[in-house]
């Protein structure tokens, strides 16, 4: 046998063996911390949240085809975990109030700039892309909960204090 294909012999072996290595998938069931249970959530916007942010940001993932292929479906496991580590619409109100009001305040800068949803996750996904009525919705709706949790808490809860 060649020397090639000796090699890629090798390398369809390393690729199934690599098959049975599989990461935990995001699949659960929505908490009694959703961010639904204390926040008013209108349609269009559990419409955006589901539809753009939910696969990452939340409990539970619709995983494309492609996640059941290794490497891909670590690389994606690592992005969920990255992205609910940061964000988790499940576990929203187990955030303390200071931190709900930042996350509010991160969805308006990330949402505004372009940088969410990511662009890498656009490629595959396009129909998560928001235009701009649907930004505007989303960035008004997180406004009004800052402005609703202003007025319903005190200041140094929702903000820290700087520093001396």
């Amino acid at each position: 046998m060649k020397l090639w294909k000796k090699i890629v012999l090798a390398l369809a072996i390393v690729f199934l063996i690599l098959q049975l290595i599989r990461p935990e998938k995001n699949i659960g069931n929505s908490s009694a911390h959703n961010i639904t249970q204390h926040f008013n959530v209108p349609p269009g916007v559990q419409m955006i949240l589901q539809r753009s942010c939910y696969d990452c940001h939340s409990n539970t993932t619709i995983y494309p085809w492609y996640a059941e292929v290794q490497p891909a479906g670590w690389f994606l496991a690592k992005h969920i975990r990255d992205g609910k580590r940061g964000l988790n619409f499940d576990e929203y109100t187990s955030y303390r109030l200071m931190k709900q009001y930042r996350r509010f305040k991160d969805i308006i800068d990330q949402v505004g700039s372009d940088e969410m949803p990511l662009p890498s996750y656009l490629i595959i996904h396009r129909d998560s892309k928001l235009n701009s009525t649907q930004k505007n919705e989303l960035i008004q709706w997180c406004t009004a909960m800052q402005d609703s949790m202003k007025a319903n808490y005190p200041a140094d809860s929702l903000q820290r204090r700087p520093q001396r």
